[in-house]
């Protein structure tokens, strides 16, 4: 996969074309590092251990995502699943007209002044609010959510945390390009899971 990303094509279109290469989805991670390798020039080429870089990067990934499901889904060609864990086509399946509830997400992302006015005090606030939340009830569901273990039919034993949180660790490991801070993100989850699962 070593042919750059057309230039001229919207991000929203460049995520297409990978996602159609990917029938079983990709993790947000991945999606963002295929878009760097083929040199799409839509998201920042920096690495992503700066906080502000990070957010910027998923931001404009999650802006792009969402203005394709809507195009998908309006000329009847793929549902687009959106979830930082697993980006997928689906099938078109037509549905009746019916109320639905505010997508409050897709109005956050589809707002570039959220972008704009986003600064790294604000990142940081952010990064708080979701620990305090791990710190609360919510805390087991994070973790899972962090290790991608949250999903219908996932298998939750001790022995299979243990074995993603290998994974996730030689992945996103400070010396092989990782985040010191996802990092410890993942440690926390670990110590977290390790609590209801020993």
């Amino acid at each position: 996969m070593n042919d750059d990303l057309d230039p001229d094509l919207d991000l929203a279109d460049q995520v297409l074309e990978l996602l159609l290469a990917a029938p079983d989805g990709l993790a947000e991670y991945q999606l963002i590092q295929q878009l760097k390798q083929r040199h799409s020039g839509h998201i920042p080429n920096l690495p992503l251990t700066d906080k502000l870089v990070l957010f910027r990067t998923h931001f404009l990934l999650f802006n792009a995502l969402y203005r394709l499901r809507e195009r998908l889904w309006q000329e009847g060609r793929h549902l687009l699943q959106i979830a930082p864990l697993c980006i997928r086509l689906q099938p078109y399946q037509a549905g009746s007209a019916a109320l639905s509830e505010r997508d409050g997400l897709r109005d956050y992302y589809l707002d570039m002044s959220n972008l704009r006015d986003t600064d790294e005090r604000d990142v940081e606030r952010l990064l708080a609010s979701f620990w305090t939340r791990m710190q609360g009830g919510e805390e087991k569901q994070a973790a899972l959510a962090l290790f991608e273990l949250d999903g219908p039919g996932a298998v939750l034993d001790l022995a299979s945390i243990k074995r993603r949180y290998r994974q996730l660790v030689s992945q996103h490991h400070p010396d092989r390009g990782g985040s010191t801070e996802r990092l410890q993100s993942i440690n926390k989850a670990m110590e977290i899971l390790e609590r209801y699962y020993n």
